[in-house]
Parts: structure tokens; C-alpha cells; sequence
């Protein structure tokens, strides 16, 4: 079983383009890094700045999932939260050692140096939430994705942004939710009138910025589907040329 599914992804990474996979995992270290500062604070809507490329994800998912199917969108997915897995831990490793970070001889505040350290080390509270919240929301995501798509006869960029911002919306709002339940909820005491708002009001906004580039996306789906482009993983397991 193991070695089928080490296989399986073998074949994968070698159609799907790199620096599509590139940009899903970077996207999703850097949004779990930046999600260490607020962005907006409200009683209705509380943002942090990982939000800013948390999209970029979600869209690289919906291109994955429009030519290769959800199972390949989520197993990308498994990959991209094992890396940040390994680079949380080495994170946290480094955040170990005896050495000053390079703002400390500029500011010569111990301080400093040790808020640099539990940023970069993390909470495990925090890790573990997002990483079961983007689990959970790439499944959602992609299989509901993948599920409208089978109901759509047209290859147009208007079925690709319905599928798309369906799924999204949908996914988005799952990720705020199981975060904020497990971390926001459990350990900040929010109310659950709270992490249901601003779950939507966020998954409102993550939206707003899928929809900007969503046409950047559909582009580079279709220039896949014309050059034959993951050819051999479709024939492998069946999937349509184009969905």
C-alpha cells in the first residue's frame, strides 16, 4: 500500500508543473508564518496577514483539481502540510539554539531576540490547527470542486469561476472554522458567535483576492489541457483529458 501510493505521487509530481507545487507549498509556509501578526482585529472580523497569500493555495488547488482531479488537488495538499510540517520543525529547532538573531545588535534588546525566537518556534496549539484546518479544507475543497465540475458540460472560464468560487467559499469557511475552534475557541475564549463571523467574514474576503487572479488561473489550465500536460497521470487513472 505504501509503495503503490509512493508511486502514485511519483507519477504526479512529474506531470503536474513545478512551479505550480512550488507555489501551492511556499504559499502555504509563508501564510502559516505570517499568520503570527494581526491584520484587522474587530468584533466581527479578526484577520492575520497570512490571509494575504492564503488564496494563492486555494486557487492553486482549483487549477490541480480542474485538470487532474480532487484526489491529486488533495494529495498535493498532504505534501504541501508535511513540508510545512519539516520547516515548522526546524523552525523550532533553530529557535533552540544559543545564537542572537541579527535584529538583536541592532536593537540590543534581549527582548527582541527572544520574541523572534517563540515567532519562528511556534505554538503547537497553532501548528496543530492549521494544519488539521488545511487538511480539512482541501478535501471540502477539492471534492466539491471536482463534484460541480462533473455537472458542468461547458469548458469556459465562467464554469471554472463557479466551481472555483463555490469550492472556495466553501473551503475557506472550513479552514477559518476548524482554526478558530481548535485554537481561537479552546485557548482565546472566543464565543462561537465569534468564530462563526468571522469565519464567513473571512472566508468572504479570502475570496475577494481568489477572484482577482482567478483568470491568470483558468489561462494556465487551459494552456495545460492544449499541450497534453499530465497526460500520462490522467491515462493512469482514468480521468477525462478535460473536465
Amino acid at each position: 500500500m505504501l509503495k503503490r501510493t509512493l508511486e502514485d505521487y511519483k507519477v504526479l509530481l512529474r506531470n503536474i508543473p513545478s512551479g505550480t507545487v512550488t507555489l501551492f507549498v511556499v504559499s502555504v509556509i509563508v501564510m502559516n508564518l505570517l499568520a503570527n501578526k494581526e491584520l484587522v482585529s474587530l468584533p466581527w472580523l479578526a484577520l492575520d496577514c497570512g490571509i494575504t497569500v492564503s488564496w494563492v493555495s486555494f486557487l492553486c488547488m482549483d487549477m490541480i483539481c480542474k485538470r487532474f482531479g480532487a484526489n491529486a488537488s488533495i494529495k498535493v495538499s498532504v505534501l504541501a502540510e508535511a513540508i510545512n510540517l519539516a520547516v515548522c520543525l526546524l523552525f523550532w529547532l533553530m529557535s533552540l539554539t544559543p545564537g542572537m538573531w541579527g535584529a538583536y545588535y541592532s536593537t540590543d534588546s534581549i527582548q527582541v531576540n527572544d520574541a523572534l525566537n517563540a515567532t519562528f518556534g511556534g505554538t503547537w496549539y497553532v501548528v496543530f490547527g492549521s494544519t488539521v484546518s488545511m487538511l480539512c479544507s482541501s478535501v471540502a475543497n477539492s471534492l466539491l470542486n471536482e463534484g460541480i465540475g462533473r455537472r458542468l458540460k461547458k469548458n469556459t472560464f465562467g464554469t471554472f469561476a463557479l466551481r472555483s468560487y463555490v469550492s472556495t467559499m466553501v473551503g475557506q469557511f472550513v479552514d477559518n472554522f476548524v482554526f478558530a475552534t481548535i485554537v481561537s475557541h479552546t485557548f482565546f475564549g472566543w464565543t462561537w458567535a465569534q468564530v462563526v463571523m468571522c469565519s464567513l467574514t473571512g472566508a468572504l474576503v479570502e475570496l475577494a483576492c481568489e477572484v482577482f487572479l482567478s483568470p491568470v488561473g483558468f489561462r494556465v489550465v487551459r494552456s495545460w489541457e492544449r499541450e497534453g500536460v499530465g497526460e500520462n497521470y490522467l491515462r493512469l487513472h482514468g480521468v477525462e483529458a478535460t473536465r
